[in-house]
């Protein structure tokens, strides 16, 4: 393992606290919007519920695809 995976690893995990700790600590309401965009597929029925977050997760990808462009580009 290179030093520099390390360091990104290191780096993606603090961000992965701090983001918990956010949402954890009351942040969360601010991200009430968050599983509930359009595109996102919800099914309630007795006794039964589905729900597919597929843009909620596009959102998600995209967000991280650009974080670790931008990792690899500042390194």
């Amino acid at each position: 393992m290179t030093p520099q995976l390390g360091k990104t690893l290191v780096i993606l995990g603090l961000m992965l606290v701090a983001l918990g700790a956010f949402v954890w600590l009351g942040g969360g309401s601010l991200l009430g919007w968050f599983g509930r965009l359009p595109g996102d597929i919800r099914g309630e029925r007795p006794g039964f519920r589905f729900y597919a977050p597929i843009v909620s997760m596009l959102l998600v990808s995209l967000l991280l695809s650009l974080i670790m462009w931008l990792v690899r580009r500042l390194s």
